[in-house]
C-alpha cells in the first residue's frame, strides 16, 4: 500500500511539474515576444525611415518606442527646368530643404490575431512626442546676361526678382548652405493600422496606413510666398520589417534572419 501511495504521489508530482512547465513555456512564448522593426514611409508631404521597439505589456498590448527621420514638403512643390538649357530639374520658388527628426512613445493593440501563419494580424497603434525640423537654404545657379550675348552664372538664393525658370540654370550643390541650417522644435502625433502578414513566426512583415501631424510654433519657410505652414497634416503608408526578440533563443535574433526563408524539411 505504501509503495502504491509513493508511486501515486510521484506520478502526481510529475504531472503537476509537466503542467507547470507547459504553462511557463506558454507564458514565455507570450511575454518574451518583444519586437524590433524598421520601416520605409511614404507620406503625402514627404518620405522617411523609422525604427520601432515594441515591448509587450500583456497578451494584446505593446508599448512602443519610435525614432523617425524624413522630409517635409510643401504641397505646391512642382519640379521644372530651364527650357533653354540642360541644367537639371529644380523646384521654382523653393527657399529651404526641410527635414525632420522625431522620437515618440506610443501604444499598440491587437484587434485580430492570425488564425495561422498564412493569415493577417490587424492592430491599431498611436504615438506622440517631440519633433525637430531642420531647414537649410537652397542655392540656385542664376544666369546673368552680359553685353555681346555673353552671360555669367552666380550661386544665389531664390529671390522675388527671379520671374521665371529661364533665369535659373540649375540648382546648386546640396552642400551649399549647410552652414546656414536652422532648427525648429515642435510636437507630433500619429496613428494608424498595422497589417502583419509574415509567414514566419519570429519575422515581421507588415503594411501600415494612417495619419500624422507635425506642429511647430512658427511657419517653416519652404516656399517663397505667404502660404507656408506651422501644422503639417499628412497621410502615410509604410512597409515595416523586423523580428521578434526572444532572449531564450539568441540565434533567432540575428538581423540576417529577417529575409531568410525557412527550408522545408
Amino acid at each position: 500500500m505504501k509503495k502504491l501511495l509513493i508511486i501515486a504521489i510521484m506520478f502526481l508530482f510529475g504531472a503537476v511539474s509537466l503542467s507547470a512547465q507547459g504553462e511557463l513555456n506558454e507564458k514565455q512564448k507570450v511575454f518574451f515576444r518583444n519586437e524590433r522593426s524598421f520601416a520605409i514611409l511614404l507620406n503625402t508631404d514627404g518620405s522617411g525611415v523609422s525604427y520601432r521597439g515594441a515591448k509587450r505589456i500583456d497578451f494584446l498590448n505593446k508599448r512602443l518606442l519610435e525614432i523617425e527621420a524624413g522630409t517635409l514638403k510643401h504641397p505646391k512643390e512642382y519640379k521644372g527646368s530651364n527650357p533653354n538649357v540642360q541644367g537639371g530639374n529644380f523646384v521654382f520658388g523653393k527657399l529651404n530643404s526641410t527635414f525632420y527628426l522625431r522620437g515618440g512613445i506610443g501604444h499598440q493593440h491587437e484587434l485580430f490575431k492570425k488564425a495561422d501563419l498564412g493569415g493577417i494580424a490587424i492592430r491599431y497603434f498611436y504615438s506622440a512626442g517631440p519633433v525637430i525640423a531642420l531647414y537649410k537654404p537652397i542655392y540656385y545657379r542664376i544666369i546673368y546676361f552680359l553685353p555681346n550675348n555673353e552671360y555669367t552664372i552666380k550661386k544665389e538664393k531664390f529671390s522675388n526678382s527671379i520671374t521665371g525658370n529661364s533665369e535659373i540654370y540649375s540648382r546648386a550643390s546640396f552642400t551649399k548652405g549647410l552652414n546656414e541650417t536652422k532648427v525648429l522644435p515642435g510636437l507630433f502625433v500619429k496613428g494608424g493600422f498595422n497589417f502583419e502578414y509574415s509567414k514566419e513566426d519570429k519575422i515581421i512583415h507588415a503594411i501600415e496606413v494612417g495619419a500624422q501631424i507635425n506642429a511647430f510654433p512658427k511657419k517653416i519657410p519652404i516656399m517663397a510666398g505667404s502660404d507656408n505652414k506651422t501644422i503639417f497634416f499628412s497621410l502615410f503608408v509604410s512597409y515595416r520589417f523586423g523580428m521578434i526578440i526572444d532572449p531564450l533563443d539568441p540565434e533567432s535574433n540575428k538581423l540576417s534572419n529577417i529575409f531568410r526563408r525557412k527550408k522545408n524539411k
